[in-house]
């Protein structure tokens, strides 16, 4: 069985390489491009992935704060709402004792008319 040389010794001096060499190198060049090109795409791919992702990581964090700030806005309404309340209460049994001293008064009036009589 006789076997090719890929490069022959021969060759080299002359500067010359065998056609199956470069066909063999043309193939490499293009594997390798190919190959870079698909990993700058996937490192394209994950850059836009993560860009995403830390775009909803700030709209995240904005409305967290917003729920926080609505939810002090809302508590402080609360707050002022029972205080109105409890003012209204106040107010009401303030005038429900003015009202029973009132009516005492009468009454007294009354029986201090009868007695008078």
């Amino acid at each position: 069985m006789k076997t090719t040389q890929i490069i022959g010794i021969r060759n080299f001096p002359k500067g010359m390489l065998n056609p199956a060499i470069l066909t063999l190198a043309a193939l490499a060049t293009l594997v390798l491009v190919g190959c870079d090109q698909q990993k700058a795409a996937i490192d394209a791919n994950r850059d836009q992935v993560k860009d995403a992702l830390d775009d909803r990581k700030e709209s995240v964090t904005a409305e967290a704060e917003a729920a926080a700030k609505r939810t002090d806005l809302n508590a402080t309404i609360d707050k002022a709402q029972i205080e109105a309340e409890a003012i209204a209460t106040k107010a009401t049994l303030d005038a429900q004792k003015i009202r029973i001293d009132a009516e005492a008064a009468a009454d007294k009036a009354k029986v201090d008319a009868v007695k008078n009589l």
